[in-house]
């Protein structure tokens, strides 16, 4: 049936019709748009798992995989470009927290204007149908591998959708992470699962190294390719656009208090950092595997599956698709709501004032199922995965540039915000045409610093921007813009950003009620001292407590622990 067994598709709708069912029943709890969007009432291992099974789909097992496959271990770097960026998280995710905003566009109007706000809201809402849609992409390939194609990746990205979006719709946020609990065990077996038959079958790393013969497949670093520069710049790269992401603010917001975001984001985060590893092993055993076949890498995960878990026993395909299903639904939920949650409260509320609260729930329901619809559509336009990730790498620090200008330097404008985003953009454009790159090719220092390259899947001659020197150049005018603009225009209302920094200095120490607006201070809630490395200036740079200093020492000694096992691996 489908290339699968009976019991592997009992396992698949058992799964299925259980997390449906949970997400539907969560959804009693629904009454307002707050409690749809930003429900905050949850705990540590809750948020943990929500971080985790949000940040962690089946789409980056196989965009690791096939890297890899082609590259080698270092393309552990498509998924490990966070890695050196997660230690910050400990610091930032009480931030968010302390905004007490139901959507991040709520914190730009406030730190801004209403137009930035909406700019931000335009800008992510196409950020979440990227991210949809190259996660559906990713595990359809995995699914048609798995069952040997008789499960078109099509098709499969329209069963999963229908799912996911019956109990989101239903329950939002709420049960967004509820199930994520749930499915996020299920993604950790996913990411686990495969590793030790396929590494069994290849004689284990002795084996798969001796099988390969080749140093470089074993290299965390790989010249001309994923090298140094590469990785410094992409984790860069990564963090400024961290922040703009519509889902982290529930990764960080959606706990009890601050504390239980922050222990969450960092926990689940890292989680992910560890299952990056079985992926990156798996997708090198299959080089091993599978040497001398002429694959799509793409299917390279799905594969592996169909020709191993049939015979470890009955049910264990089934098990797999499982939890493939579940890194990917846990993920499309959360980001579904971010998307909704975005148009109804920063664009249609506005708008539309004074109607009832079931009225706006009802909204940001309908806007779920389109933001889904133009995902899924984007599924279908995305040649690879490799090619929807590196957009999507590109969307996030557009809005993250005006993030991390704003929030340490006063005297940031909002037109300061639209020069630096649009700007950006522009250059993300530019680096692209033509015209620019053959005028690249023309500089003396092109081929030194390798500003232009020669994409594997094009033709001969063709040519394109070095990924990371394209970051460069629109992050360099992107920050530069804004600096220059904030010195010519007009200041920011001088109220709003004195309530912006007053939010970041009072902490959520204890459960506290819901405010009637987003981004206001709580009746009793007790604001710090300013306490900034530069007092005398507009810079905001504030002084970090013992306890974040710790947790983000702590955060590098897991980073390095990490990486040391992997480097362990690779020198054999």
């Amino acid at each position: 049936m489908l290339g699968l067994s009976v019991i592997d598709v009992v396992v698949i709708v058992a799964y299925l019709a259980g997390v449906t069912a949970l997400g539907i029943y969560v959804a009693r709890r629904v009454k307002v748009l707050g409690d749809f969007v930003m429900p905050r009432r949850f705990g540590y291992w809750m948020m943990a798992m929500h971080a985790f099974g949000t940040g962690t789909h089946s789409d980056q097992a196989v965009s690791v995989a096939s890297k890899t496959y082609t590259n080698g271990l270092s393309g552990i770097w498509y998924q490990w470009l966070y890695l050196f960026a997660t230690p910050f998280y400990w610091l930032f995710a009480p931030v968010l927290r302390r905004f007490r905003a139901l959507t991040t566009a709520d914190i730009f109007e406030l730190r801004y204007n209403r137009s930035v706000a909406a700019l931000y809201a335009i800008v992510s809402v196409a950020m979440m149908v990227t991210t949809i849609g190259l996660m559906l992409k990713g595990s359809g390939a995995v699914i048609e591998g798995a069952s040997g194609g008789a499960i078109s990746s099509n098709v499969a990205i329209a069963a999963m959708t229908v799912l996911f979006v019956v109990y989101g719709t239903a329950g939002g946020l709420g049960a967004a992470i509820i199930t994520d609990f749930v499915q996020g065990i299920l993604t950790i077996v996913f990411s686990f699962l495969l590793l030790p038959v396929v590494l069994n079958a290849v004689g284990g790393l002795e084996g798969m190294r001796a099988t390969i013969a080749s140093d470089e497949m074993f290299s965390l670093v790989a010249p001309g390719d994923i090298g140094f520069f590469y990785i410094a710049v992409i984790t860069v790269n990564a963090l400024i656009g961290i922040v703009a992401q519509p889902h982290i603010l529930a990764n960080c917001a959606a706990g009890k208090t601050e504390k239980e975001g922050q222990v969450g984001f960092v926990v689940g985060s890292f989680t992910k950092r560890i299952c990056t590893v079985a992926w990156s092993l798996t997708g090198l055993a299959g080089v091993a595997y599978f040497l001398g076949q002429d694959l799509n890498p793409d299917h390279l995960y799905g594969l592996l599956a169909s020709e191993f878990l049939p015979s470890l026993l009955p049910g264990m395909l089934g098990l797999f698709i499982a939890t493939l299903l579940a890194s990917v639904m846990s993920s499309c939920d959360s980001f579904m709501i971010a998307g909704s949650a975005l148009f109804t409260e920063n664009i249609y509320k506005k708008a539309r004032t004074g109607r009832t609260p079931g009225h706006y729930v009802m909204v940001a329901r309908i806007v779920s199922v389109l933001v889904v619809a133009v995902g899924v559509m984007y599924a279908y336009w995305l040649d690879g995965v490799i090619q929807g990730l590196e957009i999507l790498w590109r969307i996030a620090p557009m809005m993250g540039i005006p993030f991390w200008l704003g929030l340490f330097w006063r005297r940031t404008t909002p037109a300061a915000a639209w020069t630096s985003t649009l700007g950006a953009m522009f250059i993300w454009w530019l680096t692209s045409q033509g015209f620019f790159l053959d005028w690249l090719t023309t500089l003396s220092i092109s081929e030194t610093l390798g500003l232009v390259t020669n994409p594997t899947d094009a033709g001969a001659g063709a040519i394109a921007i070095s990924l990371p020197w394209q970051m460069v150049f629109y992050l360099v005018v992107g920050f530069g813009l804004g600096i220059a603009t904030s010195f010519v225009t007009r200041r920011a209302d001088p109220e709003k950003v004195e309530r912006y920094y007053t939010l970041l200095r009072t902490p959520v120490w204890s459960e506290e009620d819901e405010p009637d607006q987003p981004c206001t201070v709580p009746a009793g809630a007790m604001t710090l001292e300013r306490r900034v490395f530069f007092p005398n200036s507009e810079l905001e740079i504030p002084i970090p407590a013992r306890r974040s200093v710790v947790g983000f020492l702590a955060g590098y000694l897991v980073v390095a622990a990490i990486i040391l096992y992997v480097y362990s691996i690779a020198v054999g």
